[in-house]
């Protein structure tokens, strides 16, 4: 039987800084308004997942993706499952689907915008929010074809605790590279050490940090850099001779209305080295290649990941600022349903 309402949050009212309380709003829907098309797929949604590229997407400024407008439902990638489909669709009732799906309960969508899954041996749907999703594609082709990583080099990872980071450290050690990890918590450094097998992780809040840098890496090779800020002036202070650094993120600058600049980067110079932002997107065609490889250690528990999953919609405009103070622990997700509890057929 098909509920009366559902539930979306949208954006307010976009944030000079931190995400406050009142950068979204609930909305309560009709689900008769709901209605599905020719080639389109009624999805209910099970798990949404948060990242800090979220937050460039609140702003209203130009970037590889336009950014959310106020009063539309917060993007988001998303599992669910099909509910009811359209005429012609590809897609049949109960197929579990990956796509941008927003923070909502339920979505109608085009077929081209969403990719059936089968989870492979040794993983879950969750996986593809998270390893074999975009931070996992994120990990892999900013590690090897913008890093460049060979074995026997030196990689410097920073928020090597979160989703992205965690899984660049394994594939640093599958590699053969000597991996150094950056976290902010005694606890996500122990995990790192202990179960991932990072060499060292540095905490950034020790007050010895840099003092730790210096001594604990010497000079890097790869500096995949995951927050900005002072900690990548202090990586481009520590460069080899044709050094790569991959600039995949800079979560400690998300919520500045002014960032500090860069004092190091004449280093780039004398050291012939490089510095590199990517996007995932320009690298779909590949993306087989990369599940592939990861789902390989995926099954055979050479790869580990973690989950800190937030239960309902509701709560993620609360969990998203999650991200940026480091207080999640492993890759954070929504949980908005169990299992669909309708068939409806619109």
């Amino acid at each position: 039987m098909s509920p009366k309402t559902f539930h979306q949050i949208v954006l307010r009212e976009r944030p000079v800084a931190e995400i406050l309380p009142n950068t979204f709003e609930s909305k309560t829907k009709a689900f008769d308004e709901l209605h599905v098309g020719k080639q389109q797929a009624l999805v209910q949604i099970t798990y949404l997942s948060l990242d800090p590229a979220m937050r460039g997407w609140l702003r209203d400024a130009r970037s590889y993706l336009p950014p959310v407008k106020i009063g539309e439902v917060m993007r988001a990638s998303g599992l669910g499952v099909v509910v009811s489909v359209g005429e012609g669709s590809k897609f049949k009732k109960g197929d579990l689907v990956l796509g941008s799906l927003g923070w909502t309960e339920f979505a109608v969508m085009n077929d081209g915008a969403l990719t059936k899954i089968s989870p492979p041996s040794g993983s879950t749907a969750l996986d593809f929010l998270n390893t074999l999703g975009v931070p996992g594609l994120t990990a892999y082709f900013g590690l090897y074809d913008v890093g460049k990583l060979k074995a026997g080099e030196t990689l410097v990872v920073s928020g090597a605790a979160g989703a992205v980071g965690s899984l660049v450290c394994q594939l640093g050690k599958r590699s053969g590279a000597r991996v150094i990890g950056i976290a902010g918590a005694a606890d996500k450094c122990a995990w790192l050490e202990n179960d991932l097998g990072v060499e060292k992780c540095l905490n950034y809040k020790s007050p010895t940090f840099r003092e730790d840098f210096r001594k604990t890496v010497g000079y890097l090779d790869v500096y995949f850099d995951n927050v900005g800020g002072e900690i990548l002036d202090l990586a481009l202070s520590r460069l080899k001779k044709n050094a790569r650094v991959v600039l995949c993120g800079a979560i400690s600058a998300y919520n500045s209305e002014r960032p500090s600049g860069l004092m190091q980067y004449q280093s780039l110079i004398g050291q012939r080295a490089k510095i590199e932002g990517f996007i995932v997107l320009d690298y779909v065609k590949d993306y087989p290649r990369a599940i592939e490889e990861i789902a390989t250690g995926l099954a055979d528990g050479s790869i580990k990941r973690k989950f800190h999953i937030v239960d309902g919609l509701q709560n993620a405009p609360n969990a998203l600022p999650m991200l940026f103070s480091g207080t999640n622990t492993g890759k954070l997700v929504v949980k908005v349903s169990d299992e669909p509890r309708i068939v409806a057929k619109l």
